[in-house]
């Protein structure tokens, strides 16, 4: 099953079936497979978001999936995840993946919670999304639904922004989603008013994709680990994967 490239890119997170693997000495569930049979069914790139303490993603992981979608997938996207102040920028310099998302966690965060701000993290953030761009990888920032911040993004030299969704995700069902989801829209035209690019993720699912997808325009790319592996525990890899892509066709047909 493939999607023409005029709709929004599944990128598959692979950080929660590295977790699993993890918990154990034996090297299963695979990683390398779990992204084989992604990118066979359809996504358009793979996602990783290596922690310093190697919770899920490894350094190992990181680097044999650079060199098996160079190999097998030259047209999919790598996207590596992290804070560049901790460990990303070696890895930056090591793959240069297609795409470095900078995202400001802290070491003993669970999972990220907040975007960047400025004018508070523009001075660190420019040398080293220059020194990315400089090896050829596009940087995305990981940023709130702040229409406000996006010009500022653009300033310090980012390509694009990737919108952190937790905020929408958590409104579902209740009297501020249409509000809250307004506001990622005004911010996606923000941002692409600037001359940014828009992704977006975190805690978006086959319940609330398409809605998202039809209510902010021209989002690039959505990266998704937790649901989309949930999901797949349950209905494979591959069908997982054949399920969101049927959202972004549904969010698309509807626009």
């Amino acid at each position: 099953m493939t999607t023409p490239s005029t709709l929004t890119a599944l990128s598959v997170n692979l950080n929660k079936v590295a977790l699993v693997r993890n918990t154990r000495h034996l090297g299963i569930p695979s990683v390398l497979f779990a992204a084989a049979v992604c990118l066979d069914a359809g996504a358009k790139g793979i996602t990783v978001h290596p922690r310093p303490d190697a919770r899920h993603i490894r350094a190992q992981d990181v680097h044999e999936l650079s060199d098996l979608l160079a190999r097998d997938w030259p047209d999919a996207e790598f996207n590596i995840e992290g804070n560049p102040f901790h460990n990303l920028m070696d890895f930056v310099r090591d793959c240069r993946p297609h795409q470095a998302t900078f995202v400001p966690d802290s070491e003993t965060q669970s999972t990220s919670d907040h975007g960047w701000t400025f004018p508070d993290d523009a001075e660190r953030l420019r040398p080293l999304i220059a020194e990315a761009k400089k090896l050829g990888v596009r940087v995305s920032l990981f940023m709130d639904p702040a229409p406000e911040m996006m010009a500022a993004a653009k300033a310090v030299g980012a390509d694009r922004v990737e919108l952190y969704t937790e905020g929408y995700a958590a409104s579902r069902g209740t009297s501020r989603a249409d509000a809250v989801l307004a506001l990622y829209a005004e911010a996606a035209r923000a941002a692409q008013a600037a001359g940014l690019e828009v992704n977006a993720g975190h805690d978006l699912s086959r319940e609330n994709l398409a809605d998202f997808l039809r209510a902010v325009p021209g989002v690039k790319e959505v990266s998704i680990g937790h649901a989309f592996v949930s999901d797949a525990l349950e209905l494979g890899y591959a069908a997982a994967t054949h399920d969101y892509l049927r959202c972004i066709d549904e969010a698309q047909r509807a626009g």
